[in-house]
């Protein structure tokens, strides 16, 4: 075995679940100054050293917001070749050719992105690029409006079987309680 090889640093990349777990975030509750867009992508965790680095600005919040808008047309397609048709007008705006970089030092990972962008910029790429990855590796189905009567809160399913329905555990209840009422 070559001992070189047990020295290498995979890191994995920030686009997928977490970034699309971002976008929901950001469209249930969005932000509404730039310093809380700066503390909701730290929350998540997703490239926090970058935002952290840069001073996240009107025009930043400005961008997201019109990125979250695309999104949700995504979410709200009504068919599956609508929603690749508009993820992939996402991906041709916001995203450039893959590639590997070490730009902080710390191992050698994938960027859809050039290094130097501003925030609102890396915000709509993690959410374009994390939705597209979410779509082909779990099913092209797995965005969708929660289905509680009154619910608009959209919903990114993770789950193993790939049927969920609702924004969260209270949405499902309250849906279930009323179709038992509904029964009785």
């Amino acid at each position: 075995m070559n001992p070189s090889c047990c020295n290498a640093i995979m890191h994995l990349n920030p686009y997928g679940a977490d970034a699309v777990l971002l976008a929901v975030n950001l469209v249930t509750r969005p932000a509404t100054t730039p310093e809380e867009l700066a503390a909701r992508c730290e929350e998540s965790g997703v490239e926090s050293r970058l935002v952290r680095e840069r001073r996240v600005t009107a025009a930043d919040l400005a961008a997201v917001r019109v990125a979250l808008d695309e999104w949700l047309e995504v979410v709200d397609a009504k068919d599956e070749q609508h929603r690749v048709e508009l993820i992939n007008a996402m991906l041709a705006k916001y995203t450039e050719h893959p590639r590997l970089t070490n730009h902080a030092g710390d191992g050698w990972h994938m960027h859809y992105r050039p290094d130097k962008v501003t925030v609102g910029r890396l915000v709509a790429t993690l959410i374009s690029t994390g939705t597209a990855l979410h779509l082909a590796g779990r099913g092209i189905t797995r965005l969708g409006r929660c289905a509680t009567d009154g619910c608009e809160n959209v919903y990114a399913d993770l789950s193993r079987t790939g049927k969920q329905r609702y924004c969260s555990p209270a949405c499902a209840n309250r849906d279930a309680v009323r179709r038992h009422r509904a029964r009785h």
